[in-house]
């Protein structure tokens, strides 16, 4: 019998492998504690902001005196009464117990929101539509102590509201630059939703610049997917520094509950805005004194522009700052002090935080040649959200009070109804006969004098086949509700 001989290659190779195995196993678990301890510090991270930024944010209880039905009971608990769900779900949301055809009477409601202090001797900043027509103002620190607030201004056109409590020392929340923030980044949202204060919720930026969302009459919003709810209206959304770069103040929400998209006033517009509430306890802003529209593609060409950007001027106020600089019907405006104009919103929202008597440049376009103006800046009119409505050309109802648009698709799907299903209210002028009905922004005209009406177009047949144009029968819808109103002239 001949003896094997043993390759003397093969345990080199054995041992060589499990070299390797080994220091492959040992590198996936370096891999995953490396991993694991950034995970660690992130978290650590988020929690040591918090901790910083908790005692700055306070907690807002509003009473207030408003008319309801007969039996309807002056719940705290009731958060169909919240102004939130008021402001943003529509009339839908009453109270079970509020029956429309009783004889309205006087009671108490309880409402919440958040806020944060911004100067260490008391000054909060929070939402318009948490404070507003309060009787009292109850402000609750994260240490439990309760201060009385007095209300030193409001902003309904922003929903901005500034007020004070009686306080010495107090920890201040440190306002940060909302121009910085990129959509992607990290942003913490702490308030008191459903009456859960110190509630903490992280998300990140989703879009930013979100305008003509029927929310407020000045919108450029921070969109997030924190999670806000009913009663963090008020309370600051922060960066990854703990700086305050917004105002929580809105949800997208077709059940009235929180879904993925909440919308945050920028601070840098809110900062403006604080400054002129404690100086003056009013907010000035600038006015140009023109009739302005957004460009289609078909717009665009025809007015010798690339692409749909700028605001079309279609009308110019006589005697109005933007009338003695000579800008005109069929301008195109497209930039603002060499900032480039995207859409009519962003020209609105430049021009209303321009102080008045300020001299700008305007780039333009006309008859497909580009030029430059000055403007000085005016201010804007006491009267100007009634004029708006009076002003809009192809606006049959505007003497009603009424400010109408076709739906577009951002505007159906943010709403939830359909292209085509009607005409958008998007604003109501102060008492005019729409306010006096209860019409509101974001309402759909679904007929009028009992004939279907699915644009504009229709609306101006409907009218001009009246009898009476005095007084008009509408079938108005606000989500799942429809109701009939008449609208009468003065």
């Amino acid at each position: 019998m001949i003896p094997q001989r043993r390759n003397p290659v093969l345990p080199a190779l054995t041992a060589l492998v499990f070299l390797i195995t080994s220091l492959a196993a040992t590198s996936v678990f370096a891999d995953d504690n490396a991993n694991i301890q950034l995970l660690a510090r992130t978290a650590k991270a988020f929690a040591s902001i918090v901790k910083k930024a908790e005692p700055a944010v306070v907690h807002v209880a509003v009473e207030k005196s408003v008319k309801g039905g007969g039996n309807a009971p002056a719940n705290p608990f009731d958060f169909f009464s919240d102004p939130f769900f008021q402001r943003f779900f529509g009339p839908q949301f009453r109270h079970p117990r509020m029956n429309p055809r009783q004889q309205p009477r006087q009671f108490k409601q309880w409402a919440a929101g958040s806020g944060f202090i911004i100067s260490p001797d008391g000054y909060i900043m929070t939402n318009n539509h948490v404070v507003e027509n309060a009787d009292k103002i109850t402000v609750r620190l994260n240490d439990k102590r309760e201060f009385k607030a007095k209300v030193i201004g409001t902003d309904p056109q922003s929903d901005v509201a500034v007020i004070k409590i009686d306080a010495r020392n107090l920890p201040v929340l440190p306002l940060g630059d909302s121009d910085k923030i990129q959509v992607g980044e990290w942003v913490i949202a702490i308030g008191s939703p459903f009456e859960l204060n110190e509630t903490v919720t992280v998300g990140v930026v989703s879009a930013k610049g979100r305008n003509r969302m029927g929310i407020n009459d000045y919108e450029n919003f921070i969109q997030t997917d924190a999670a806000i709810n009913p009663g963090n209206s008020g309370g600051p959304l922060l960066n990854i520094y703990g700086q305050v770069i917004g105002i929580n103040t809105a949800i997208f929400s077709r059940s009235g509950g929180y879904m993925g998209i909440g919308f945050a006033i920028p601070i840098n517009m809110a900062k403006n805005i604080e400054q002129q509430l404690r100086k003056y306890g009013k907010v000035t802003r600038g006015w140009l004194g023109v009739v302005i529209q957004d460009l289609d593609e078909d717009l665009a060409h025809s007015f010798g522009l690339d692409r749909p950007e700028g605001a079309l001027v279609s009308q110019v106020s006589p005697n109005s700052p933007a009338a003695k600089a000579g800008l005109r019907q069929g301008d195109v405006l497209v930039t603002y002090n060499g900032s480039k104009l995207t859409n009519v919103a962003d020209l609105r929202n430049k021009v209303a935080m321009t102080t008045p008597g300020t001299k700008v440049t305007m780039g333009l376009i006309r008859d497909g040649r580009k030029r430059e103006v000055q403007v000085t800046i005016g201010q804007q009119p006491s009267d100007f959200s009634s004029r708006v409505g009076m002003a809009a050309p192809g606006n049959p109802l505007a003497k009603m009070g009424l400010s109408l648009q076709d739906l577009t698709p951002e505007l159906a799907d943010h709403f939830g109804y359909k292209v085509g299903q009607g005409v958008l209210v998007t604003e109501v002028a102060p008492g005019s006969p729409a306010e006096r009905v209860g019409m509101q922004a974001g309402q759909l005209i679904e007929e009028v004098n009992k004939q279907r009406v699915r644009n504009l177009q229709d609306l101006e047949k409907a009218l001009k086949r009246s009898k009476n144009p005095k007084e008009v029968l509408l079938r108005v819808r606000a989500g799942d509700f429809s109701q009939y109103v008449v609208l009468r002239a003065e």
